[in-house]
């Protein structure tokens, strides 16, 4: 099973050649993917050669191997971690229960819901990032970027797979309407809002891949848990090939705000712009502006359809079974801080009904792990500026802060002082126009755009100055 057999049109690891009718509808959902990926995917750079990693196995060590590809040839398939003998459900009301090999029927609607909007992020983020080649800041940072998309085209495949195989008519016909939704498409958006959002620089795209893609590990991480054994086998790869995703994004604001340092201190009045950077105030608002954005994609804080997730054991928790002693949940509560008449008022909800919000607590926690190597390299930099995570009731626009005003330190303000004072907090558009003003292409092997510091180290064990992309 851990291997992956690319002898067949569509490379896989789950004999699909055993089933003639599944392997007949995916081949024929398999040219209108390479339409879509030529329509929508990276615009420019499609018959380029790009220094690539391609999944050759499931096992953990030694499970992709490097080399030059076009991006069209790269080979997107089907790839399920290695299936676990007498597997049993760990959660909910089904907890010891033989985990489902098959859809459970009286769970078809909600988990065909679940699959769907988790596919539907994949495309998305390729398409809202398909111009961001022509600015790239270097060639090590371009190969980053489409790394990322031939995955994130890949992890499509891996959800489509589960709709065709288990879903019948309804799942090929949700496969075909994954590639006629289109990010930021008024008539056919995406289903989350943050992947209708423009990616127009690359300020932008290390914020999202920093916290919209963590999301992405958190959602994939509960999802891995599930009770349904395809679906949980699926996401249990899809993790690995997640954590380069998160890097790219970690790192890159990591070299910007290293470079705003350099920059700042070079200037007499301290002034990162004057010098062709991106400083450090502006990296803060960008921060403020994502993770906040990125704190609706969990969905509200006390939600009966996270509770009906987790009572039919399709969505556990993070690291269920690492994590938390009770995988049933019927007693104990989570307290939340609600903000009625003018004040902070406490109240318990039980905890089946506030698992997104405990999901959103470990996804916070990580995002300050991230913050706190950020402020260490700035530390290092010999600057006094360090980056901070707003509360998660700072600019919401769902859940039960929605509609409500407070500055990023969660302290309530009047509609009209948060207007006043929002872009001290989030970018305006100066802000955006000065940093898409900074985006200009840089090609030569070896060199970084001025905004950006170098990385300490290449891709597989090659240099920096190594020709990730043939331009």
């Amino acid at each position: 099973m851990a291997g992956i057999d690319y002898e067949q049109k569509i490379p896989n690891n789950v004999n699909l050649s055993s089933d003639v009718r599944l392997q007949r509808a995916l081949e024929k959902w398999q040219p209108d993917f390479h339409k879509w990926w030529m329509d929508m995917g990276p615009d420019g750079w499609q018959m380029n050669d790009v220094y690539l990693r391609t999944a050759v196995s499931t096992e953990p060590g030694g499970w992709a191997q490097f080399g030059y590809v076009k991006m069209p040839d790269y080979r997107w398939g089907i790839f399920l971690s290695e299936q676990e003998k007498d597997r049993k459900i760990g959660f909910g009301d089904h907890m010891g229960m033989p985990a489902w090999q098959e859809v459970p029927g009286e769970y078809r609607n909600i988990l065909q819901r679940i699959i769907v909007t988790q596919a539907d992020t994949e495309p998305a983020s390729v398409e809202q990032q398909r111009q961001l080649a022509k600015t790239a800041p270097s060639l090590l940072d371009m190969r980053n970027l489409f790394q990322v998309n031939v995955e994130e085209g890949r992890h499509l495949w891996a959800m489509v797979y589960l709709l065709q195989a288990y879903f019948g008519r309804d799942g090929r016909e949700q496969a075909d309407l994954l590639l006629e939704r289109r990010s930021g498409d008024p008539d056919k958006p995406r289903i989350l809002d943050a992947f209708n959002q423009p990616c127009p620089d690359w300020l932008t795209f290390f914020c999202f891949t920093t916290f919209a893609d963590r999301d992405g590990k958190y959602q994939l991480a509960a999802l891995a848990e599930s009770g349904f054994d395809p679906l949980s086998r699926t996401c249990k790869f899809m993790l690995t090939e997640e954590a380069h995703h998160l890097s790219v994004g970690e790192t890159g604001v990591m070299r910007v705000l290293q470079r705003a340092a350099e920059l700042t201190k070079q200037d007499p009045n301290g002034d990162a712009r004057a010098q062709g950077g991106i400083d450090l105030p502006t990296l803060q608002k960008y921060v403020n502006y994502w993770f906040s954005y990125c704190l609706d994609l969990f969905g509200s804080e006390i939600s009966s359809n996270a509770a009906d997730y987790f009572a039919s054991g399709l969505k556990g928790r993070y690291k269920e079974q690492e994590l938390w002693a009770d995988h049933v949940a019927l007693e104990g509560s989570h307290t939340f801080k609600l903000f009625k008449d003018g004040a902070f008022v406490e109240e318990q909800v039980g905890l089946r009904n506030a698992m997104n919000e405990l999901l959103r607590v470990e996804y916070r926690k990580d995002c300050e792990r991230v913050v706190k190597r950020w402020n260490r390299a700035l530390e290092e930099s010999d600057v006094s500026f360090r980056i901070s995570l707003p509360e998660n009731r700072f600019h919401r626009r769902q859940g039960i802060y929605a509609g409500q005003h407070f500055d990023p330190r969660g302290e309530p303000v009047s509609a009209a002082e948060f207007e006043r004072r929002k872009y001290e907090w989030v970018p305006s558009d100066e802000d955006r126009a000065y940093v898409g003003s900074l985006m200009k292409p840089v090609y030569e092997v070896g060199k970084m755009a001025n905004w950006i510091a170098a990385p300490n180290r290449g891709i597989d064990g090659q240099a920096v100055e190594y020709e990730y992309v043939r331009v």
